[in-house]
């Protein structure tokens, strides 16, 4: 059922996702659907709930830039692959209130998951004890959503490991540190690294 919301969904947008085509694609009855689902957005909501519970982690390469390269790569893959899922998801979140939310569950849930990245960047000491995991995961990949999904221009190669490499930087000059209220809320002390 799910790969038929998918395929409906690259097919013909958000206009032509209807119960009753996803209905005539997966060859289930359409009060089937109706009474599972009940309408488009929990159809959406489901795709984007089963992206959320499979079993990816990310890349572990031993530098918080390459790291960072690694996770770009990913997802210039995602945003560039055909059926341009990715895209087709993010654009069905504007329409469906319930895709929305689901979505915005699927980025917590691959924020808390890339944290490991920076978390291992501090043991290793490339970065400061005080840098804050979800701003640098935003300011790494926020150049590939905006140019990929926003711009709809196609990055050139170089896009992920330069802003990987731009991040990098920047958080080991700790511009992604922690506000003082937050670290006191979390019993963290901001150290630089040496």
């Amino acid at each position: 059922m799910l790969d038929a919301v998918r395929a409906q969904l690259v097919d013909g947008g958000f206009d032509l996702l209807t119960m009753e085509a996803v209905a005539d694609r997966s060859g289930v009855h359409r009060t089937t659907v109706y009474r599972r689902w009940r309408d488009v957005g929990g159809l959406l909501a489901d795709v984007l709930a089963d992206a959320t519970g499979d079993d990816w982690s990310p890349p572990q390469t031993g530098s918080l830039e390459t790291d960072l390269a690694a996770v770009n790569r990913e997802i210039h893959a995602a945003l560039t692959a055909d059926p341009p899922i990715s895209t087709a998801l993010i654009a069905a979140s504007f329409r469906s209130p319930q895709a929305a939310e689901a979505l915005r569950t699927f980025w917590a849930d691959r924020h808390a998951r890339c944290a490991t990245i920076v978390r291992r960047a501090i043991d290793r000491g490339e970065v400061p004890a005080d840098t804050d995991p979800r701003a640098v995961i935003i300011a790494a990949t926020a150049p590939l959503y905006h140019t990929l999904v926003l711009l709809r221009s196609s990055a050139d190669t170089g896009l992920a490991a330069r802003s990987a490499h731009q991040v990098s930087v920047a958080a080991r000059a700790g511009a992604f540190a922690r506000p003082s209220s937050e670290l006191l809320a979390t019993g963290m002390r901001g150290s630089r690294v040496r």
